[in-house]
């Protein structure tokens, strides 16, 4: 028979066990985190039902026609929204405003407007939040069919307070926006990627050259003195169709390249490129602002209904090493 000694000791345990079961219920859920939409610095936790969106930079309920729309600005933009962005301006674009408000975001500072719009299908709740968020002004847009309660101006505003930036986008993620995909990025960095259509890189090594450090010029079109050599990669429609038309073709598409001057062609001749049809153009050249001397190659790879434009421009005294370099960028390319 169980002794009250031992029976007291038991329900000390029982009591002990269950207050800690309470204490672990009142304790708050660990709070979401943030979801970056593919290629966006910006991110927030989406209301129920909300994914990000395969169409635009954002979140959608396509059952629920709403949507969550963001959009990212240089940082000094919000001091000039913050002045512009009033009701009766957004009236003028179809916006009636009820309220607009400062608000406080996990970001950092902004104003948020609410109002309503008319849309092709039918009037529309829309709320549109600016945030000064780090380096950069996060504009999010946010609109739900007016006859939808499923997203309450409470759960809208929920979600819009965790509104966050990321210091960077990964290299891979920014790189899966291309409609090509590039396997080796032999050294280059990547400097800005145009989703679905062009990748910038550039080869921030040092100059070995000590004269070299200050040839960039200083004009507004300079180059960063620091920056050896460019390559754009693009992916654009249309091109030529019959061979006898792809040598004008290619030197038109090399005059448009900008940031050279007193281009001195030294070879253009077409070659196979992966085994497509290509072009390449050589050319000795000088910066449009200043007086350092420039190499630049432009190749052309003609395919069906599209082709690929790649210019590499370099510094003339980098330019054995970086040429190789862009080669081997240039034959891992590929489509999609």
């Amino acid at each position: 028979m169980m002794r009250f000694g031992q029976i007291h000791a038991r329900r000390a345990v029982i009591g002990a066990a269950m207050t800690l079961a309470m204490a672990v219920c009142a304790m708050p859920a660990q709070a979401a985190d943030p979801i970056y939409p593919i290629g966006s610095r910006i991110g927030l936790v989406p209301p129920a039902g909300m994914v990000p969106s395969p169409n635009f930079e954002g979140f959608e309920n396509i059952d629920k026609s709403a949507a969550i729309l963001l959009a990212t600005f240089p940082a000094e933009a919000f001091a000039q929204l913050d002045k512009s962005m009033y009701p009766q301006a957004l009236q003028k674009q179809g916006i009636d405003i009820d309220k607009r408000e400062p608000m406080q975001v996990k970001a950092g500072k902004g104003f948020l407007l609410s109002g309503t719009q008319e849309s092709p299908r039918g009037r529309i709740r829309k709320w549109l939040l600016v945030a000064a968020a780090g380096d950069v002004t996060a504009l999010v847009t946010v609109q739900v069919p007016e006859q939808n309660n499923t997203y309450t101006d409470a759960a809208v505003r929920d979600a819009l307070a965790t509104l966050s930036v990321r210091d960077t986008v990964p290299d891979a993620e920014r790189l899966s926006l291309l409609p090509f995909t590039v396997g080796n990025l032999a050294g280059f960095q990547i400097d800005d990627v145009l989703p679905g259509r062009a990748l910038m890189l550039i080869d921030k090594t040092p100059v070995k050259n000590p004269a070299a450090e200050g040839s960039p010029g200083n004009g507004a079109d300079a180059p960063d003195r620091n920056v050896n050599a460019r390559f754009l990669i693009a992916s654009l429609e249309g091109g030529p169709t019959e061979w006898a038309d792809r040598d004008t073709f290619a030197r038109t598409t090399f005059d448009q390249i900008g940031g050279i001057r007193n281009v001195q062609v030294q070879d253009a001749e077409p070659l196979r490129i992966d085994g497509q049809a290509g072009y390449e153009t050589l050319a000795n050249a000088k910066e449009a602002q200043g007086d350092g001397d420039l190499k630049v190659v432009q190749w052309l790879q003609f395919g069906s209904g599209g082709y690929m434009q790649m210019v590499g421009v370099a510094r003339a005294e980098v330019w054995l090493d970086v040429f190789k370099r862009l080669r081997t960028v240039r034959d891992s390319v590929a489509p999609k």
